[in-house]
């Protein structure tokens, strides 16, 4: 019962950041100089004044600003995110049609760089001062000093060009037909590049994270009681310690999901993957408004959801939160 207080709680305060973000937004865009109507002049080479009255009538913008916020906030209740000008479509198809790119690049990125993070992590604590323990020093140094789009350039040229085992960009060949295993194959080659990029950064960050928990964790008495018992090398580090030391690496995943949404729109550039960070640079050349907003809302949601998600496991993963909140209450 207490964790699902706790879960409502949370909940509540994720829509309260979400409508904060909302304001923000809204009130950055359309503070900022220009409108809908001037680009759309722009592009047509120029219109008369009537007809840009006419466009400002017709998106809302002859309204006083705090009734197009609300007007706003009551389409985006009803999942109505606007239409755009720019596509000539509602702003909720383009996100869904772009959506699942980007979906699969955040998520394998992820899941890529928790795994290989962690196992470098506990291949070093093993032995802080062995080669194992300075090699993830040197990644973590590299990769956090290595700004994503860098990385994905170096991977274009070494496995593109001069190595040419991947594709340069693009999520699929044109030759190959959209359905069956050869396509499934063909997202996948098209995959690995941008993956590894974007996990890039993460890797070095779960690694030093996974090292120090796991130094921590293994000088603590349980894990020495453990050992005492004669228990095997394997079974004192992955069944006794390696759960502990996930928490910290849990956390952080849930927190820095920002991070690899934010860095997607870089990767997603740099190997022309069409997803809603391509989406969002096309949108903002264009000034298209109604997109940009519906992007920066979709992408705030999935980072608050996250972050409930996180907080979700973490509490199943560590039994004492639970009781210390139950405790409080």
């Amino acid at each position: 019962m207490q964790f699902l207080v706790i879960t409502l709680r949370r909940f509540g305060l994720g829509l309260g950041l979400l409508l904060a973000v909302l304001v923000l937004n809204f009130l950055l865009m359309h503070l900022a100089p220009g409108d809908v109507a001037d680009t759309i002049a722009q592009d047509a080479g120029g219109l008369d004044a009537e007809v840009m009255a006419q466009i400002r009538k017709d998106y809302g913008l002859d309204l006083p600003l705090w009734q197009q916020m609300l007007k706003y906030f009551y389409s985006v209740a009803q999942l109505d995110l606007g239409y755009s000008f720019y596509y000539n479509q509602p702003v909720t198809t383009l996100i869904l049609e772009k959506l699942p790119a980007t979906l699969l690049l955040i998520i394998s990125a992820q899941v890529v760089s928790i795994l290989i993070g962690v196992v470098l992590g506990v291949i070093a604590a093993r032995k802080p001062n062995g080669l194992a323990s300075h090699f993830v020093t040197i990644l973590s140094l590299v990769g956090y000093a290595a700004p994503v789009f860098w990385t994905g350039i170096m991977l274009i040229i070494l496995f593109a060009s001069m190595i040419p085992l991947f594709p340069i960009g693009n999520m699929v060949d044109v030759t190959v037909e959209r359905t069956g295993f050869a396509y499934m194959t063909d997202v996948l080659h098209h995959l690995v590049l941008p993956m590894l990029t974007l996990a890039s950064i993460f890797i070095a960050l779960y690694s030093r994270l996974a090292r120090a928990s796991m130094l921590d964790v293994l000088g603590s008495d349980y894990v020495r009681t453990a050992q005492a018992k004669g228990l095997s090398e394997f079974q004192v580090v992955f069944k006794h310690a390696l759960r502990n030391a996930l928490l910290p690496v849990v956390t952080t995943a849930g927190l820095v999901f920002s991070g690899i949404v934010s860095g997607a729109v870089l990767v997603e550039t740099v190997f022309s993957w069409p997803g809603l960070g391509t989406l969002a640079v096309q949108a903002i050349v264009a000034r298209d408004t109604p997109t940009i907003l519906g992007i920066l809302f979709f992408s705030s949601l999935v980072v608050v959801v996250a972050n409930l998600l996180t907080d979700m496991v973490y509490r199943i993963i560590d039994p004492r939160i639970q009781a210390s909140h139950t405790q409080e209450m």
